[in-house]
């Protein structure tokens, strides 16, 4: 591996279990057993390095969802590849990744921000739509709306004004979330599937 790609590797794994803040570039260097003056030949600073995690998480996140549409059943299973898939995330990420990356990396937070609002946003809209034409939805439903205000409830899991860190597990934030969300748009047929798909996951942790 590179050392562009070791020094990049090791630093989303540092500030996913730590947060941005609390680890410098000495700490970075010191972990790869190198002189930070080896960093600095290929980021030119922090933000640099941020902004390279940034890019890993968001072609992860693509990816991951290219693969959930692949291998769905449903649109309602759809969902629930997508709610495995954040709960194995929130199980390695400081809750305070966020609130570093907007208020100590506001131009890599853009970044990662209108990712989640564009491509995320489509995401969201097919799986509605796919789910009226499945007839797993309501055909009454607003797709604008609701992909939005599903990518919103997103970013609320971090909100320690909501959801006090320790006082909630942010996994069992997301799956009451997901299950309000998701009861809200199905039709009967679609309720069927919610509990086949939570009783798979019941039997199958």
């Amino acid at each position: 591996m590179e050392m562009y790609d070791r020094i990049l590797t090791k630093s989303h794994e540092l500030f996913l279990k730590y947060g941005i803040r609390s680890v410098s570039m000495d700490e970075i260097a010191s972990q790869l057993g190198i002189s930070k003056k080896t960093i600095y030949h290929s980021f030119a600073d922090k933000n640099a390095l941020v902004a390279g995690v940034i890019d890993i998480e968001i072609d992860r996140t693509q990816r991951d969802c290219a693969y959930h549409r692949s291998a769905c059943l449903d649109a309602v299973h759809e969902i629930f590849l997508a709610m495995d898939m954040v709960q194995a995330m929130l199980s390695s990420i400081n809750p305070n990744l966020l609130y570093d990356l907007e208020k100590y990396h506001p131009q890599a937070f853009n970044k990662f921000k209108e990712n989640h609002n564009q491509f995320l946003y489509h995401v969201l809209k097919n799986n509605l739509e796919r789910g009226i034409e499945e007839k797993v939805y309501r055909s009454g439903i607003n797709t604008d709306i609701l992909a939005k205000y599903r990518l919103g409830s997103m970013f609320l899991v971090f909100n320690n004004d909501y959801f006090t860190h320790g006082k909630y597990l942010l996994n069992e934030i997301v799956v009451v979330m997901t299950d309000n969300f998701l009861h809200g748009l199905v039709t009967e047929k679609g309720k069927q599937l919610i509990e086949i798909y939570t009783t798979q996951r019941q039997n199958h942790p």
